[in-house]
């Protein structure tokens, strides 16, 4: 089994679905579909039911061959994974034996220039994944540089967010950012690049995406949602790419197999309560691509995967 659909490859797919271990007549969910590698893979593994949700309606529809392959088995959702439990519920849906999340921008929205992630080739400044919401360009040429500042620095972790920011407000009075290209030039013009190679414009580009999609706040809600969903033994994995979205992961997740405190609301705030316990950890720390795996799919070199079941009540 390759898990593999398309151009996309899907990270570390043979670990998901060893994982989620997919059983006949269960139902899983794959909350990020992209271009469908792991809900194929769990779908050929066992004749389970995937619901899948993505909010780029490109996904959905590059997803309608697999429709075709795999009938009522494979039910195509576009929408928000945190907006899972309603968009489930729609359809009759409120339990899961399992989920996988796979955090991110997928391949197909970064090779495509008219969707202006990349700075790599030039296009609209958009960086949707969705088609609502404001655009990148929207983002640089009507938010105020002290706030354009933080958003680099706290979802880039660019330590030379001011200098950036100042340059890009100076720069947007004499003419508006709509391309990418027009923006990594920019970006370039005032950071040098490093030691490590990495283009001087990666960590903005992360960061609008980011402040784009609301990414942190999205993998927040669909975590918390996801896990009430999950029936006794149900396994939650996820895929994520960067330190921001881990750390997000890491922390519900050791929070869920109550190996972490939380604040009491019956307390002080210096006083920590124990986190009630709901699941137990599957993964020892992270998972992490092979040596083999990387060389067929360099993307995959960040990933970090982390997976916990849900204990009988």
């Amino acid at each position: 089994m390759s898990g593999r659909v398309g151009r996309h490859i899907p990270v570390l797919c043979n670990e998901v679905v060893m994982l989620l271990q997919p059983d006949a007549r269960k139902a899983y969910l794959d909350g990020t579909f992209g271009d469908g590698g792991y809900s194929n893979a769990l779908l050929e593994m066992a004749p389970c039911v995937v619901w899948a949700i993505d909010r780029d309606p490109a996904a959905i529809l590059r997803g309608c061959a697999l429709v075709e392959r795999y009938g009522d088995r494979l039910h195509l959702i576009e929408g928000m994974f945190g907006d899972l439990a309603r968009l489930l519920a729609n359809h009759g849906v409120r339990e899961l034996d399992g989920a996988v999340f796979d955090f991110g921008v997928s391949s197909y929205q970064l090779d495509d220039p008219a969707r202006g992630f990349s700075f790599r080739a030039d296009g609209p400044l958009d960086m949707r994944m969705g088609l609502n919401g404001r655009t990148a360009a929207d983002v640089v040429n009507n938010t105020n540089e002290a706030e354009l500042a933080n958003i680099l620095y706290h979802f880039g972790q660019e330590r030379a967010s001011r200098r950036i920011a100042k340059a890009i407000v100076a720069r947007r009075k004499v003419r508006k950012f709509t391309t990418t290209i027009d923006l990594a030039t920019v970006i370039r013009s005032v950071v040098r690049p490093d030691k490590s190679g990495i283009d001087p414009a990666t960590r903005s580009f992360q960061a609008l995406r980011i402040e784009v999609n609301q990414e942190l706040d999205e993998i927040e809600r669909g975590l918390a949602a996801v896990a009430s969903m999950l029936v006794p033994g149900g396994r939650l994995v996820v895929v994520s790419f960067h330190s921001l979205e881990d750390r997000l992961v890491k922390r519900f997740m050791n929070q869920a197999c109550g190996r972490v405190a939380i604040s009491s609301r019956h307390s002080p705030l210096q006083d920590t309560a124990p986190a009630p316990v709901h699941f137990r950890p599957l993964t020892k720390g992270v998972i992490t691509p092979t040596e083999a795996e990387v060389g067929r799919n360099p993307r995959s070199r960040s990933a970090r995967l982390r997976a916990i079941e849900r204990l009988a009540a």
